[in-house]
């Protein structure tokens, strides 16, 4: 459970210094451009394939844990304490079925109409073949202000997500010290808030510009 989220959590990262060439004004020349390696390099694809692996792992290993616990306790989840992440811990099982049915409405916009090949194409000066203009769905999409509602929310959903589950993780490899746990929570605060701000401002910005 703790591998696989810290490789989601290191996927988070990339993905997110992807998406923000949503950013460029360039009318989505260079996030075209990356999208095109992430779906034709070999190497990525294969990592990408491990990605699609690891979200059901992890999501079945939540699961089972959550009811494994319950049964266990006779109660709910997680046990209440005293520390300052019990309500994340309390409602991870909560957290991430949300989080879940995000990814695929997610996936189905994006990453499903791609493989469909419902995404139209678009020629860029000094390349012989043409690109998947995924640019205009996102625009199109994130033009919606019910949409970008939803995704925000969900992206404060994925932040209590990692305010617990980054410490959690660690903790749970035996990679905890008395000397470093602070720092390891200050991390993961960090990661948990500045990762999902960074996701949430691209549907606002675009929103805003296209208004």
């Amino acid at each position: 459970m703790s591998l696989s989220g810290i490789f989601l959590m290191l996927f988070l990262i990339v993905h997110l210094l992807g998406n923000l060439q949503l950013l460029r004004d360039d009318q989505g020349m260079q996030f075209n451009l990356y999208t095109y390696f992430m779906t034709h390099n070999p190497l990525i694809k294969l990592i990408s394939y491990s990605l699609y692996f690891t979200i059901i792992l992890h999501s079945i290993q939540g699961i089972y844990l959550a009811w494994v616990n319950r049964k266990a306790k006779g109660s709910k989840y997680a046990v209440s304490t005293n520390t300052s992440d019990s309500f994340f811990a309390r409602y991870m099982i909560h957290l991430g079925l949300l989080i879940l049915a995000f990814l695929l409405i997610h996936m189905y916009q994006f990453w499903l109409q791609m493989k469909l090949g419902a995404v139209p194409l678009v020629k860029y000066p000094g390349h012989e073949h043409d690109f998947q203009d995924l640019y205009t769905p996102v625009v199109e999409v994130y033009s919606n202000i019910g949409y970008v509602v939803f995704y925000t929310v969900s992206m404060i959903f994925i932040a209590m997500h990692l305010i617990h589950g980054f410490h959690s993780a660690f903790q749970s490899l035996g990679l905890n010290h008395k000397k470093y746990n602070g720092l390891i929570r200050s991390i993961g605060w960090l990661y948990a808030i500045l990762i999902p701000l960074g996701f949430a401002i691209l549907p606002i910005y675009i929103y805003l510009t296209q208004a």
